[in-house]
């Protein structure tokens, strides 16, 4: 397979020439193929960061030039946000946390009432922050088309008809699935609900407008997008968080407080995007989150999601020529996909195998149920895992011990380590592991009390 010279090149990052040692000796340059999770920082972003550091100030109010060029940045980086992601002029961008954040605050936010639907396929982000709320739990579809007749039978069906949110992914964070954003919005829409977009899988690897997908809110974070931890975003319509009481009470949200005669205070609250940012704002965080928009702008996404389907065939055709991996999948093979694939081995417990594939290779993937168990033992539930190997996952009673690897890779990925990865997936396969392992604190991790090889691969502990 060849890939066209203009996409050939990833975007530098941060910690793309460490090398990390192999318990079998040596040392390797660090694979880093857990995208999915947090995506190594931008080299760009991480210079503008450090480039505006000694000129770091409080924000807001202040008199000096750095509290000044502090609150420009962070005002202006909240413009650089609404354009990457085609806000409409009315809709805010508040600054957050991170997409579980945004999530809580959005749930926070819903009117009186609201009715709430969530596919069991979403990351536990998008699943659980609804607790306040009415919620409809919808059960995996099989197809795109499926997603949206069952989200239209479910919204038509509610009682009493009053007002509904619906939350669901762009791309699935097990699979890598692209999900039917456009049709789900016009589902939801038509029957007179809203629709907040759970992006987080979906920002980092495609362009993302609120505006053509017609979506009401939009939530992601700083560190899948290529920016450090500790920042995210929630953005869209202004009515519902400007009619809620602030996520956080606090400086900053308040626009005035005073005491009543009784002894009490009486507190005006901001209208716009500050009344769910109380307290001194990640100016940092937002200054980042906004560099790395600006750097996959300017990289040009067409670029971009090219590169990355030629690495998703590459680790895609490499996986097939293995006949005990199976690449689970909702709507199939042929669906399309972002960088992030899970698969399970046959005869090999997943963290055993994940294992392996750090110690042995210095390739860093992730094990187990991802944030998203219900989608994931939708997806194994007639592949259990024996428990008692090495790292294999305690089940509750009754249940199945149940885990998979998966793959996650995007802009900063060179070519040399999906061909390891792929490499390593089928000697691993036919030679078994080269090292003993053992469980310890639940992690499956290579036996260092012993200095010799593995007797035997696949299960052993």
């Amino acid at each position: 397979m060849s890939v066209p010279t203009a996409v050939a090149t990833p975007l530098p990052v941060l910690g793309r020439d460490v090398t990390v040692p192999l318990v079998t000796g040596g040392e390797v340059t660090y694979a880093a193929l857990d995208y999915a999770a947090s995506a190594p920082a931008l080299q760009r972003v991480w210079d503008d960061v450090a480039a505006y550091a000694p000129y770091y100030g409080s924000v807001h109010r202040g008199a000096g030039y750095l509290s000044q060029l502090s609150t420009d940045l962070f005002e202006n980086a909240r413009g650089t946000v609404a354009e990457f992601l085609g806000c409409r002029d009315e809709d805010q961008v508040v600054f957050t946390r991170s997409t579980t954040d945004s999530l809580n605050l959005l749930a926070a936010a819903l009117p009186a009432g609201c009715r709430v639907f969530v596919f069991e396929t979403e990351h536990h982000a998008s699943l659980l922050p609804w607790r306040d709320a009415d919620v409809t739990y919808l059960d995996a579809p099989r197809t795109p088309a499926q997603a949206v007749e069952t989200l239209e039978r479910a919204l038509a069906a509610r009682e009493p008809y009053g007002p509904a949110l619906v939350c669901v992914t762009g791309a699935s964070n097990v699979t890598g699935e692209l999900w039917p954003v456009r049709e789900l919005a016009a589902a939801a829409h038509a029957h007179g609900a809203r629709i907040v977009l759970d992006a987080a899988q979906l920002a980092p690897h495609h362009p993302v407008s609120v505006r053509d997908l017609d979506v009401d809110w939009v939530a992601f974070s700083g560190h899948k997008l290529y920016a450090p931890f500790g920042s995210g975003v929630l953005a869209g319509r202004a009515d519902w968080l400007r009619e809620a009481e602030p996520y956080l009470a606090g400086g900053g949200a308040s626009r005035s407080v005073s005491r009543r005669a009784d002894g009490g205070v009486d507190v005006a609250w901001h209208d716009g995007a500050a009344r769910h940012e109380a307290g001194s704002p990640n100016v940092i965080g937002a200054y980042a989150i906004a560099s790395a928009c600006k750097a996959l702008t300017e990289a040009g996404f067409d670029t971009l999601v090219a590169r990355e389907e030629y690495l998703i065939g590459k680790v895609r055709e490499g996986l097939a020529e293995v006949p005990e991996v199976r690449v689970l999948s909702l709507f199939g093979d042929d669906a399309p996909r972002v960088g992030v694939l899970s698969f399970v081995v046959e005869g090999w417990n997943s963290s055993h195998f994940a294992a392996a594939l750090s110690a042995e290779y210095g390739i860093g993937v992730r094990d187990g149920l991802f944030c998203a168990h219900p989608l994931v033992r939708t997806l194994l539930g007639s592949d259990p895992q024996t428990q008692g190997e090495c790292g294999a996952p305690e089940a509750a009673p009754g249940e199945k011990s149940l885990n998979a690897i998966r793959v996650s890779f995007g802009a900063g990925t060179p070519d040399e380590h999906v061909e390891r990865f792929v490499g390593a997936v089928k000697e691993l396969v036919s030679e078994g592991a080269r090292w003993n392992y053992r469980t310890e604190d639940g992690r499956c991790v290579p036996d260092t009390t012993s200095a010799a090889p593995a007797a035997t691969a696949g299960t052993g502990a």
